[in-house]
């Protein structure tokens, strides 16, 4: 349903059809990474744009303008605007405000997380969908480098959203920091006292983070809502650390035959297996990041009787042992649940 309201002195919120928007009788000054006139302008909208269903990742690579003009065309606007584009749905934004007595922060976000990615990896894409949007509206007047700092302040807040969740990459199972066409717009109204600090823990910052961290995460909701509600095995699975790997790689101990149905069947059975290496695949994430604590030298060691919950039995001096292929803690405990099934 289409919407629109005074958000703002000056300052209005529209939604129509696929275009969320925030639009000023006055120039904004922004800091964008917008695909459109990002940077650092003067603008009087603020555009986030949804792709329609239908609508192809060539077609938008190819000729991303044809999408950007004539959806700013359905506003009336056709100059002094910059642009975000989304596959997210934008009827499903979240919008949060708070206010201070010297300044108000309006954050409006839309999102979707399933090509999540963990920056600094390698990365092959293969298809666009998702991504997480902010606008961060400050009826204020912080400088230009003030304003860089509340979007990097905007962007740690969209990144603790997705580790309060447990979120992986698509392309490692690692912890994933965002998505991979993510844009953050930072504008400001330029009125009042100049504003200079916008870190986490300045009084600007503070508002900045509070508004995206809630609106990212109420915006993921409302697009995926399988993020509050997944399995374990579902977790496992966003770790690359499927049902099938793990049967084949624990069938190639001598005398254990289990495919993937068999396994499922153990796991189903004793639920809190699955809770179990699901802890265990938290203890794999920092061996791996050499993160494990200091009250113990051998972290190696230490991982194989990681599986004395069930069963104290040493399972190191099992034929092809050291050929399993997962990682140490997922494994050991993995060998207990099926050995003692």
């Amino acid at each position: 349903m289409d919407q629109q309201f005074d958000l703002a002195n000056n300052v209005k919120f529209i939604l129509k059809d696929n275009v969320l928007a925030f639009n000023s009788s006055e120039n904004f000054k922004a800091v964008s990474s917008a695909i459109f006139n990002g940077g650092c302008k003067k603008v009087k909208t603020v555009l986030n744009i949804g792709v329609p269903p239908g609508y192809s990742d060539v077609e938008l690579h190819m000729d991303p303008m044809r999408l950007i003009t004539s959806s700013a065309a359905k506003l009336n606007i056709d100059n002094n605007y910059l642009a975000m584009v989304t596959a997210a749905n934008v009827h499903n934004f979240s919008l949060v405000t708070k206010k201070s007595d010297e300044f108000s922060v309006s954050v409006a976000a839309t999102a979707g997380c399933s090509h999540g990615e963990s920056s600094g990896e390698n990365i092959e894409v293969e298809e666009i969908t998702g991504t997480i949007n902010i606008i961060v509206l400050i009826e204020g007047n912080p400088t230009e480098s003030c304003m860089v700092a509340a979007l990097i302040t905007a962007t740690e807040a969209k990144s603790a959203v997705l580790r309060d969740f447990d979120m992986r990459s698509r392309y490692t199972g690692d912890s994933a920091t965002g998505s991979i066409t993510d844009s953050v717009t930072v504008a400001s109204t330029e009125q009042g006292e100049q504003i200079i600090l916008a870190g986490p823990a300045s009084k600007l910052g503070k508002l900045v983070g509070y508004c995206t961290r809630k609106a990212v995460k109420e915006a993921l909701l409302k697009q995926e809502p399988i993020w509050a509600k997944r399995t374990c095995l579902e977790r496992l699975r966003e770790r690359h650390i499927t049902v099938e790997k793990m049967a084949t790689e624990i069938s190639k101990i001598e005398g254990v035959n289990v495919d993937a149905e068999r396994l499922l069947g153990i796991l189903n059975s004793k639920p809190a297996a699955k809770i179990y290496l699901l802890a265990a695949s938290k203890m794999d994430d920092d061996y791996r990041k050499n993160l494990l604590p200091d009250d113990y030298q051998d972290w190696a060691s230490i991982s194989k009787s990681f599986g004395v919950i069930y069963n104290s039995q040493d399972y190191t001096k099992l034929p092809n042992y050291e050929n399993i292929d997962l990682p140490p803690f997922i494994k050991h405990a993995l060998i207990s649940i099926v050995k003692n099934a």
